[in-house]
């Protein structure tokens, strides 16, 4: 459903600008004469654009979530308590949406199937959970499940951007100081050399002869590892060979690999939860989180799993298969498979990811801390020795 920027006047005469979703230009008059204002221009925007180019945060939605859990609990009429949110919310675009979710919902509609006219806002996993609490009248508890995944989900970004801005900032750090080094410092050095009549060691001259080659071909090598660098991306994101290589490169590296495996279990071990204690099917959320884990690998594992499920095998053994679950994780499975019990297994995995995650993401942390600086330490230590070593010669060699 497209949005348009409008602007109207009130029955007070006062004009309002805002974005609104509607099927047509026409559908846009109507809903907005039942908010009690008059049409005076229109544009249109793209599909699913967010109004007025605000972007509809985690957080956003978390507080939705709870004055939805709040609303449902209290037995307010989901229109009434939506129409009282929408007055109150701060943010337009979040405001706006509100109002084409109050238009859906008094066409007609259910609440997911209004929050599916908006996929840019309100993803799978939150309409599957919203229509299997619809189909079990248990909206209050799902709303609640919702907000805590997701503020979950907040901090477990938080913890993965924590653990890949260090590596980053350091790489950078290191590109610039070599480039200073090589491109600055380096070209200068080799004249005094040659003033001082001294001869510089073979490691010396192998330097002074990278300086000037890159000096000399530096900004074609930007240009061809740019060019490099693009059609790699290119590739990773367009085709399917290029997202399998780089989601399983991904899930190989050192130490980031194996957590960044964690934190995608993590979250599939929540969302299948969150899904499954919501009342949705197995199959059914092992469908939809395929979507939400983020690496072809995983998914492919996911959906290899839901396969043999279909074929008549049990959860646990499915999983087994796979071989990307540790012992620990497949036996409490089996135990709550075993059980009947399987929304509380899931709940133990999922807090078993949630403890690995943060306790790898600390390790890492304070792994990659001391090892990227011992790295840094021998890279400019291996550049001072080898360009001062000449000159600590010469002075040890000075006759007294």
């Amino acid at each position: 459903m497209p949005f348009y920027q409008y602007r109207a006047m009130d029955q007070t005469g006062r004009t309002n600008r805002g974005w609104l979703a509607a099927l047509n230009e026409v559908d846009l008059e109507l809903r907005l004469k039942r908010m009690g204002l008059d049409l005076i221009t229109l544009r249109q925007t793209g599909r699913e654009t967010l109004p007025g180019g605000e972007r509809i945060t985690r957080r956003d939605l978390i507080t939705f979530c709870f004055h939805l859990e709040q609303i449902t609990r209290a037995g307010i009429p989901l229109l009434e308590g939506l129409r009282d949110l929408r007055d109150t919310m701060d943010k337009h675009s979040f405001r706006d949406i509100l109002s084409a979710l109050l238009e859906d919902l008094e066409g007609g509609k259910v609440l997911s199937q209004a929050l599916a006219a908006h996929p840019s806002v309100f993803d799978s996993v939150f309409i599957s959970v919203v229509k299997a609490g619809e189909q079990t009248g248990r909206l209050d508890v799902v709303f609640e499940n919702l907000a805590t995944t997701l503020k979950w989900q907040d901090e477990a970004a938080s913890q993965t951007q924590r653990l890949m801005i260090y590596p980053a900032f350091v790489m950078i750090f290191v590109l610039i100081a070599v480039g200073v080094l090589m491109g600055y410092m380096v070209p200068r050095f080799e004249p005094f050399l040659k003033t001082a009549n001294i001869q510089p060691p073979p490691s010396t001259l192998a330097m002074f002869a990278t300086a000037h080659w890159l000096n000399e071909n530096g900004l074609w090598l930007l240009l061809l590892i740019t060019t490099l660098l693009t059609a790699l991306i290119v590739w990773t994101r367009r085709t399917t060979a290029g997202q399998l290589w780089r989601d399983r490169l991904l899930l190989n590296l050192p130490i980031l690999g194996a957590i960044l495996k964690k934190v995608i279990l993590a979250r599939f071990a929540h969302y299948l939860s969150l899904l499954y204690r919501s009342g949705v099917t197995v199959l059914e959320s092992l469908r939809t989180s395929e979507a939400i884990v983020g690496n072809r690998v995983v998914a492919a594992g996911i959906r290899q799993a839901g396969q043999q499920i279909s074929e008549g095998r049990g959860l646990t053994d499915s999983f087994a298969n796979l071989g990307i679950f540790p012992p620990l994780v497949i036996r409490m499975l089996r135990v709550g498979e075993n059980t009947g019990a399987l929304d509380r297994a899931l709940d133990n995995v999922t807090y078993f990811y949630n403890r690995e995650v943060a306790d790898s993401i600390e390790r890492g942390l304070k792994i990659l801390g001391p090892a990227l600086i011992l790295f840094v330490a021998i890279l400019l230590g291996f550049f001072m020795i080898t360009v001062l070593l000449p000159v600590y010669d010469m002075a040890f060699n000075l006759p007294l």
